[in-house]
């Protein structure tokens, strides 16, 4: 089965589960709402003593807000619920119906939970990018959509690579969960430009947990602020990523002992 195929199937699956509780739509569409409000509320408060923060006017502050609600739309979606369901597994012992399967366990367990319903975070952020585009006056060509498109999709390959590291480690740790919690919790800073913070945080949230590339690179790109180089070693470290989360995985499996060890 194709990557394609097997992830529209779990789509259809993930539709038609959400569809039993259609009450979580409405309580997505609340907490979006209200997160919606917080945000742009703070950035008016803040943009009201001041024109730029750190080299940054308040459109394009907006278009970075539209990038953090896209980008935490699309890991909530489809990466964080499967990393999740991989540790319950795990804890379980039921991760064995997974490796056993003929299809590529590493493809099965990243698209294996879908919640459909946060989409609408998907759907806010595009919004908030087309309002921030249409108040900048930028005119988005090809190459600047290119730019952007390539540089959201390396910064959701760095999410997910870093993610699918820290849930390995529950083949030998217990406690995995609270590093994702941890990560939830510093995708928060996220909500500004990561020049903003001093060195040795610029240098976490880069280097330890790599938020900046998966919201600052992708904000820079739309606003055109984006250089070649940074988009480069954009592409460069979601290669590398990519291909070391995979090694991991591997010598992951290959030792992990689940309930029919």
């Amino acid at each position: 089965m194709t990557p394609l195929r097997l992830l529209w199937l779990n789509l259809r699956i993930g539709i038609l589960t959400e569809l039993e509780y259609r009450a979580n739509f409405g309580v997505q569409l609340f907490q979006t709402f209200l997160a919606l409000v917080i945000a742009v509320g703070r950035l008016s408060v803040i943009f009201y003593h001041t024109d730029e923060l750190g080299g940054w006017g308040p459109d394009q502050m907006l278009a970075l807000t539209g990038v953090f609600f896209l980008v935490l739309g699309m890991v909530n979606l489809i990466i964080q619920p499967s990393m999740q369901r991989v540790l319950e597994d795990v804890r379980r012992g039921t991760l064995d119906f997974v490796l056993t399967k003929p299809e590529d366990a590493q493809l099965l367990v990243s698209v294996r939970q879908i919640e459909i319903w946060k989409v609408v975070d998907v759907l806010v952020g595009l919004g908030l990018i087309v309002v921030a585009l249409y108040r900048l006056r930028e005119s988005i060509g090809v190459v600047e959509a290119l730019g952007f498109a390539l540089a959201l999709l390396a910064g959701l390959a760095i999410v997910y690579s870093f993610l699918l590291m820290l849930t390995t480690c529950s083949f030998w740790f217990v406690r995995v969960e609270n590093l994702l919690v941890i990560f939830q919790s510093m995708y928060e800073a996220g909500r500004w430009p990561v020049g903003l913070y001093p060195g040795w945080l610029q240098f976490a949230l880069t280097s330890l947990v790599p938020i900046a590339f998966a919201v600052t690179v992708p904000a820079e790109a739309v606003t055109a602020r984006m250089t070649p180089q940074t988009l480069i070693l954009a592409l460069a470290l979601a290669v590398v990523l990519l291909l070391i989360s995979r090694a991991f995985w591997r010598f992951g499996v290959r030792h992990y002992s689940g309930a029919s060890a």
